[in-house]
């Protein structure tokens, strides 16, 4: 060290002396290294010192602390001269430092206007990326480096407003401030408001790069983009952008790189394309980019990464996409595009990965595939392909990536699969896949996961199969016609798993090696044999990690020993539905999201430690024999789902006091509940469905739920309702309610038409995604997304018949008021809900015709109106009804012929009965053999009479005798009429006037 040191010395004596002359100084100045300037080496020492060195600070794994070394006094040149220091460059003829890169340093600690590294005025080139600047915000004094071209500030935990003063750096062509996010959340922690998105387009004219991903832009992309004609990349992923895109950024003649992904309010179309593009990158994923692939994009001669996954395009991909012969990445999943893959997607021989998944494409797997030889990965999953796996799929030797879930699928999982030794992952759950599991699938060592859930795989398999695939995390094998053999060794070890899948597959009793899986995150058990006790190991076994287990559908009874609180620390969802359970309510952990313990027989009250589960959002405690009252601290904020039902509950419905209630379902239904429905549930504003029915509950008509503007599901059933249904409120409507059971009540009085005007249910075809009514929730844990559904269920009675309805359709509609005492006519306003499919009256006090509206109710199945005071014909619109599978319109007072033609000739007598007036099949009276419709209206006389003047008694003559002569005179028009018919009329007559002098005397 010291010899280089005197040498160092030496030499630079020499060079001075040689360069004292004056000939050759003339030529060092031009060609010889200037030292740092002294106030610029003390700027950098300032900022080394202002900043602490933290390992965590950077993401990259090869970090290190370049500015650990700066000034460190020893024997070197370089500790002397700051523009040979690490990351520092100096300009050769000034000696002025102009670019600084300390990327990827492990800097820690905030950064502001008085840093000394804005002292630095003739810096060119900024590069902090990849460090910690503790949310402090970006100095205002970057506006002091004039000269700048390049700023990178990615990924430096920079917050807050982005300064206006950034705008003076016009000579900028490379702006980088992308993936500026809180490292606990992942949320945007940089915006651009103050200077926005077009102002900064507009200063800084010359850029060629611009990176602002992760941003919170919050706006349209300006049409000035489309004039940067020097920008060679544009990336502004997941930067909240709505509005249109402006087409003319496509065509920027420099562009290469374009991404705006994650951007799912950003609309727009892919336009034709020119020979001349030289973009290499297309990223839209994310966004709402819709229309179709145009043939146009084979001119892209350059394009290595297209990405247009999770937008709205459709029809069918364009021949000419198999021309990219430089494509190396291909995502289009999550569209909606239909026909076949294009064979010319043999031609993509550099593609090494191909994403498909969740279209519509139909086809075989054909063999073209088996070309891609690049291939590291192909995603297929859920679309709509079917027959066998080629076996040529064995050449693709590069695959570590296979997945063909949730397709149509079927023949044997073919043997040239062992073939594939860099495969880490094989999904084949979802298809028709049958035969046994191949042995050569078990050699796959590399293999992390392997999912072969939901097909029709035989024969028995053994755990010790497993031993080879000691890398093995994710084994699923549920729900086959497989039965699973378990080794009784407790010395018996398998490969350490975060997820087990072994639902219905045949076991017995728990699989002792479970004990052993202390990483294990997610276990399926459920729908197998297993019976008897819940063994006490089993508290040992994912301790710490375990977050989803399900048990639901064996015959346990109990637990060997039952902890206070069950002792897994992260658990989030619990699963023990339908076993035999008995005793008190197993306590879940405080971390539990969704609770599922419904179809056992568990007794006592509900403890309150369950309320110290802050994070509760399912609550499933139904069909059980659990006590007492409902506790208060039950209902939290986070709480979804509360279903209580079939229980013996007493007491009143507690009070919500909080008003940022997320409840979606109350299920309270078959306790003992009394008092009246608290009127805190307006604060329910996301309440889809409320149950109360079965109860004690005395109250009126709760209209004031009209107001909530999610609920589509009311059920008030069997309790001591009484009243009125009618508000003079207007804003009490129940905008998208589609189905309400108010039978067996105390109701009275008349049918609010506006109800019927207002209810959406003749729009009910426009439901979403989902066919059954369901709430889903997704939650995070282990770095692991976990989605949990909860389908709504009810009972209600359908054609007669108590229904129970373990799912319910979203396009299902249906009102059953039937039970009460209602009266007055039914509304002609009924006939506005369209998408009825089942309407219930029965057993109430209505008087009138029934409506001829109710035949626009095009998609009625079943239809009571029985047990009324109704009168008049049935109108022949109701033939109209051609998807009613049920009517009983039995017991009252109805007259005239029955209608004739579709649905009416599948009715039996019991549809009918009770109502003397009428004739005509299925009934055994006959009416007239020209009878078509029912006669005309009655009109009495004397409105104190009930019976009909002789002329009306012609026309009930001349509607129903069969041997009526029209020519005699009136006098002697009884002769005509059958005498028993004039009997059971007169009766009839009789029975309406009595009824109506009870109703005046009352």
């Amino acid at each position: 060290m010291a010899l280089s040191f005197y040498l160092f010395v030496f030499m630079h004596f020499l060079f001075l002396l040689l360069c004292s002359h004056h000939v050759i100084l003339s030529k060092c100045s031009s060609s010889a290294h200037q030292l740092c300037h002294e106030n610029e080496r003390f700027a950098l020492l300032q900022l080394k010192h202002s900043l602490s060195i933290d390992k965590y600070a950077s993401a990259d794994p090869s970090a290190y602390p370049k500015a650990y070394s700066w000034g460190l006094q020893g024997n070197n040149s370089s500790d002397f001269d700051c523009c040979l220091w690490d990351g520092v460059e100096c300009d050769e003829n000034s000696g002025y430092i102009i670019s600084l890169d300390l990327s990827s340093s492990l800097l820690y600690g905030s950064i502001n206007s008085s840093s000394s590294l804005f002292n630095l005025a003739h810096l060119q080139r900024l590069n902090l990326a990849d460090n910690n600047c503790s949310y402090s915000q970006i100095p205002s004094a970057i506006g002091h480096l004039s000269l700048l071209t390049s700023l990178n500030l990615s990924k430096t935990v920079f917050s807050g407003q982005i300064p206006i003063e950034i705008l003076n750096l016009s000579r900028l062509a490379s702006l980088d401030l992308s993936g500026n996010v809180d490292p606990l959340s992942s949320e945007s922690l940089l915006k651009l408001e103050k200077s926005s998105l077009k102002s900064l387009v507009q200063n800084l004219s010359s850029l060629k790069e611009l990176t602002l991903s992760m941003v919170n832009i919050s706006s349209e992309i300006p049409n000035i983009l489309a004039n940067l004609s020097s920008l060679t990349s544009l990336l502004l992923r997941d930067c909240g952008l709505y509005g249109e895109f402006p087409v003319g950024i496509f065509h920027l003649p420099n562009l290469q790189s374009l991404s705006v992904r994650f951007n799912p309010n950003l609309h727009g179309s892919l336009p034709e394309f020119n020979q001349s593009s030289p973009l290499k990158r297309l990223g839209l994923g994310g966004t709402s980019f819709s229309g179709k692939i145009p043939d146009s994009i084979g001119k892209l001669a350059s394009l290595f990464l297209l990405d247009l996954s999770e937008c709205v395009f459709t029809g069918s991909l364009p021949y000419s996409l198999g021309g990219l012969n430089q494509l190396v990445n291909i995502d289009l999943s999550y569209n909606h595009f239909t026909g076949q893959i294009p064979p010319s997607f043999s031609n993509l021989t550099k593609l090494s990965v191909l994403s498909l998944s969740y279209n519509n494409f139909t086809g075989k797997t054909s063999s073209w595939v088996c070309k891609l030889t690049s291939l590291t990965e192909l995603l297929l999953r859920a679309n709509n392909m079917y027959g066998g796996i080629p076996s040529c799929l064995g050449n693709l030797t590069r695959l570590s990536s296979l997945f063909l879930t949730y397709n149509q699928l079927n023949g044997g999982i073919p043997l040239c699969l062992g073939n594939l030794t860099q495969l880490t992952h094989l999904d084949f759950g979802g298809n028709k896949f049958h035969g046994p599991i191949p042995q050569s699938i078990f050699t796959l060592s590399n293999l992390r996961s392997l999912d072969l859930f939901n097909n029709y795989l035989s024969g028995v398999v053994e755990v010790d199969m497993f031993l080879k695939l000691k890398d093995l995390r994710i084994f699923q094998l549920s729900n086959n016609q497989l039965s699973v053999l378990t080794s009784n060794d407790p010395n018996f070890t398998l490969p350490k798993f975060t997820m087990l899948g072994l639902e219905s597959c045949n076991l017995t009793e728990f699989p002792k090696f479970l004990q052993y899986q202390d990483e294990l995150e997610v276990l399926y058990l459920s729908n197998n044999k297993i019976h008897g006790l819940v063994p006490k190991w089993i508290w040992n076994m994912g301790q710490k990690t375990l977050v989803d287990i399900s048990l639901s559908l064996n015959s346990l009874t109990g637990f060997e020993q039952l902890p206070a609180i069950l002792p897994w620390e992260s658990l989030r969802a619990l699963e023990l539905a339908f076993n035999s359970l008995q005793g008190s309510l197993p306590i879940p952990p405080s971390s539990i999201s969704s609770y599922a313990v419904s179809n056992n027989f568990l007794t006592g009250e509900i403890p309150l430690l369950v309320c110290k589960a802050s994070f509760l959002q399912f609550l499933d405690l139904s069909n059980n024999s659990l006590s007492g009252r409902i506790p208060q601290c039950l209902i939290s904020d986070t709480l979804m789902i509360l279903n209580l039902h079939s229980n013996n509950f007493h007491g009143t419905i507690p009070q919500l006091y909080s008003k940022e209630s997320s409840l979606k379902v109350i299920d309270l239904s078959e306790n003992k509940l009394d008092g009246p429905v608290p009127r805190s549930l307006t604060n329910c504003t996301m309440l889809e469905l409320l149950n109360l029915g079965n109860n004690q509950i005395n109250d009126i008509f709760p209209f004031w739920l009209g107001t909530l503007p999610e609920l589509k599901i009311l059920l008030l059933r069997s309790n001591w309702f009484h009243g009125t249904i009618v508000s003079h409120l207007s804003n009490f409507d129940f905008p998208n309610l589609r189905i309400i059971d108010l039978s067996f009540n105390g109701f009275t009085g008349e049918l609010p038409s506006k109800y019927f005007k207002n209810w959406n249910v003749s729009k009910i075809h426009d439901v979403g995604q989902s066919l059954y009514f369901q709430s889903e929730h997704t939650f995070q844990a282990l770095d692991n997304d976990f989605n949990k559904s909860y389908r709504f269920s009810m009972t209600m009675r359908n054609k007669g018949l108590e229904t129970s309805y373990i799912q319910i359709l979203t396009v299902f509609a249906a009102i059953d008021l039937s039970s009460n005492k209602f009266n007055g006519e039914i509304p002609e306003s009924i006939g506005n809900l369209k998408r009825l499919q089942l309407l219930n009256l029965s057993n109430n006090g209505f008087v009138g015709k029934i409506p001829s509206s109710l035949g626009n109710l095009t998609e009625l199945q079943a239809l009571d109106l029985s047990q009324n005071e109704l009168s008049g014909g049935i109108p022949q619109q109701l033939t109209q009804l051609t998807f009613l599978a049920f009517l009983n319109v039995s017991h009252n007072h109805l007259i005239g012929p029955i209608p004739r033609g579709n649905q009416f000739g599948t009715f039996e007598n019991v549809s009918f009965d009770g109502n003397p007036g009428l004739c005509g099949d299925p009934l055994s009276k006959k009416c007239g053999s020209n009878e078509a419709s029912p006669p005309p209206p009655l009109t009495i006389n004397n409105e104190n009479s009930d019976f009909p003047s002789k002329f009306e008694w012609i026309f009930i003559c001349m509607g129903y005798g069969s041997r009526l002569v029209i020519g005699l005179v009136i006098g002697h028009f009884l002769i005509t009429c059958k005498h028993e018919w004039f009997e059971e009329t007169f009766a009839w007559v009789q029975q309406k006037r009595t009824k109506k002098k009870v109703r005046q005397a009352n």
